[in-house]
């Protein structure tokens, strides 16, 4: 039996090592292309006509400032369209909408594609607020280069000050596109458009096959078909559109759910397309980690739940050898450290202290990872699932409240006693090592008590506080 468990846990932390040493090459990237200019583009000299997109589902409280800053877009009135493509159940926008969700936001989108009367394409979520020069700052790009058929613009926060949660989500969407999107674009490799905050040539839409809603991810989905085209996506570091990031933990499950499985589903998808294309070696190299980085959060898990058996394994003695050999792979964290850590230095002047909440992101992905395990297990066996939106609520100041907001989750997913039960058992480990002296093993199960212990204390609390508003009669409001 320790044979056994020895094995698994060594191939749980030889997939962990291999995506987590990933940060290295991009860290590698990094250096290699951070001071590559960006292409000196022409301001417009010409107007084309432009639709913006505002895909909306039941967003009472932010689709009003989402409508009007969407207006307060400097360009010409004549060559501006803007779609409010709503969905909405409730009274969110009253107007004539699509009788059916056939393909949510995918479908949304597609079905507000035949109409648009733009050459280019801008998409806005219900939870940004795009600035006054977006246009006039993306769409020169398109001039420059007739094969670039999308430009996305970096995620800034408008809240993520709001509280620790807000802040660690922060610094993980920072990772992705200070990091990720900013060097694998200089460096040649596929990027995806987010969803949001990006323009699209409406032609590369049309070529590449218009929206899909056969996965949860239709903006990954889209974006790799494109590209396997031929067309060039364009990431803008230093243009911003600002965003609010989710304020209560449920809703932040059901989103990193429906990223994960979407990422899942679309690697399933695309790459075998991209493995048979003529693209060269290592765009399909990094375009597999790109697609797969999620299928880390099963191993995880499994790291999580057999550091216990491995410790006791380990305190009778006979596998020197073999914890020697595992203690190599404590270099992904190191990996991870100096990725975020970049992150942070290229956008914040006060970086430094930003890095203190460098743990409290390792606990909270490891807390996340029966959520997330669930998402890729759905994703891997093609059980489908609703697009199921993350509400806002226009959260921005530390006084704001959501609490008496209309959406709110006042029922916690069952994953949450699974969160619970982790949580007492590597309490249980972390009491075990201080007591056998297996002093190295503590950090990582105070980790995963934290992380387990954070999100299912947090999924609980925060449900049972909005149940307790409704129940003692206090109505939503806008």
């Amino acid at each position: 039996m320790n044979d056994i468990i020895l094995a698994i846990y060594f191939i749980s932390l030889l997939i962990l090592f291999a995506f987590g040493s990933h940060g290295f090459v991009m860290i590698f990237h990094y250096f290699k292309h951070r001071d590559q200019e960006e292409a000196d583009t022409q301001p417009l000299t010409e107007y084309p006509m432009v639709t913006i997109q505002l895909p909306i589902y039941n967003e009472l409280y932010v689709v009003r400032r989402l409508i009007e800053a969407s207006c307060a877009i400097k360009y010409p009135a004549d060559k501006l369209e803007i779609q409010v493509l709503d969905d909405s159940t409730d009274e969110t926008v009253n107007h004539v909408r699509r009788s059916t969700r056939n393909g949510f936001k995918a479908g949304a989108l597609k079905e507000g594609l035949e109409r648009a009367a733009g050459e280019f394409i801008a998409i806005f979520d219900a939870d940004f607020i795009p600035r006054e020069e977006f246009l006039m700052k993306t769409l020169p790009y398109f001039y420059a280069d007739k094969k670039i058929g999308m430009v996305q613009t970096r995620w800034e926060h408008l809240n993520s000050e709001y509280s620790l949660l807000t802040r660690t989500q922060a610094m993980a969407l920072d990772g992705h596109f200070v990091i990720e999107q900013a060097i694998r674009n200089k460096a040649g490799f596929f990027i995806n458009f987010n969803g949001t905050g990006g323009v699209w040539r409406k032609a590369c839409i049309e070529d590449a096959g218009n929206w899909h809603s056969d996965t949860l991810t239709e903006d990954l989905d889209l974006s790799y078909r494109a590209q396997l085209r031929g067309w060039k996506f364009k990431f803008l570091k230093n243009v911003t559109s600002p965003a609010e990031l989710p304020s209560e933990i449920n809703a932040l499950k059901t989103q990193q759910f429906r990223w994960t499985k979407g990422a899942i589903e679309t690697a399933r998808k695309m790459l075998p397309a991209v493995w048979k294309s003529d693209l060269p070696f290592k765009i399909k190299w990094h375009s597999t980690f790109h697609l797969t980085n999620n299928i880390v959060f099963p191993f995880i898990l499994i790291a999580g739940i057999l550091n216990i058996p491995l410790m006791y394994i380990k305190h009778e003695g006979g596998y020197e050898t073999y914890f020697e050999i595992m203690s190599v792979f404590v270099f992904a964290f190191i990996s991870s450290f100096l990725f975020y850590m970049y992150s942070q230095k290229d956008v914040y002047a006060d970086w430094r202290r930003r890095l203190f909440l460098f743990p409290l992101f390792m606990a909270g992905s490891m807390g996340f990872a029966v959520n997330n395990s669930k998402a890729v297990i759905e994703g891997l066996f093609r059980r489908k699932s609703d697009f199921v939106r993350t509400p806002k609520y226009s959260i921005k100041e530390k006084g704001d409240s959501w609490l008496d907001k209309k959406y709110v989750p006042v029922k916690f997913n069952w994953t949450v006693m699974i969160e619970m039960a982790l949580a007492l058992y590597c309490l249980f480990g972390v009491i075990s090592s201080l007591y056998y002296l297996e002093i190295a093993a503590v950090p990582f199960q105070l980790l995963f008590l934290i992380g387990f212990g954070f999100v299912s204390y947090l999924s609980v609390q925060q449900a049972l506080q909005a149940r307790r508003l409704r129940l003692h009669g206090a109505a939503p409001h806008a």
